[in-house]
This record gives C-alpha cells, structure tokens and sequence, in this order.
C-alpha cells in the first residue's frame, strides 16, 4: 500500500501542509484541483470552506465536511514529485 495521510495544515488559500505514514511532509497549492471546476468542488472554492479539510483516518486522504476527498496516491506523487506507478513498484513485494 502506498503511503497514506496522517496529519493536514492549512496554510493559506489554497496551500495545505500534508504528512504522510512514511515521514514525507510536503506544502501543496490544490488550486488548480478547486477552482472553476463546479459541482461537488464548488463549496471548496470558498477558502474558509477549503480550511475545513481534514484527514480521513480510515482511508489516509483529505476529505471536506460535503465528502469531498482526493486521491492519497495521486497527492502522494505530487509531494514527492514521482509517478505514481514508480511509487507503487517500490512498496510492491518483488
């Protein structure tokens, strides 16, 4: 299993902070994932909402108060700048 979020900080706008099980920390700006996109995404567009995230312990992602959640492998890539796929080859057992 890929690592999976631990902890979650709101910096500002759209910058979070985001531990991770393995001891990565990384600053990510999710704009890009939030604005003007619509639909379940549009609450988020407000950055007081967007504040409210959280992490879902069972599942080890973001996840805001209307269920809203991102993918932990795809944040997990963007921390460290990896694929996902070469991130997946490396905790899978040969």
């Amino acid at each position: 299993m890929l690592p999976r979020m631990t902890k979650v900080r709101h910096i500002k706008d759209y910058e979070l902070e985001i531990s991770f099980n393995d001891g990565t920390t990384a600053m990510l700006d999710l704009r890009a994932r939030v604005a003007g996109r619509g639909g379940v995404f549009a609450p988020l567009q407000s950055v007081s909402y967007f504040a409210q995230v959280s992490v879902n312990r069972e599942s080890g992602t973001l996840v805001w108060p209307n269920g809203v959640d991102f993918c932990p492998d795809v944040l997990y890539a963007e921390a460290t700048g990896r694929p996902v796929e070469a991130i997946a080859a490396d905790v899978e057992p040969a």
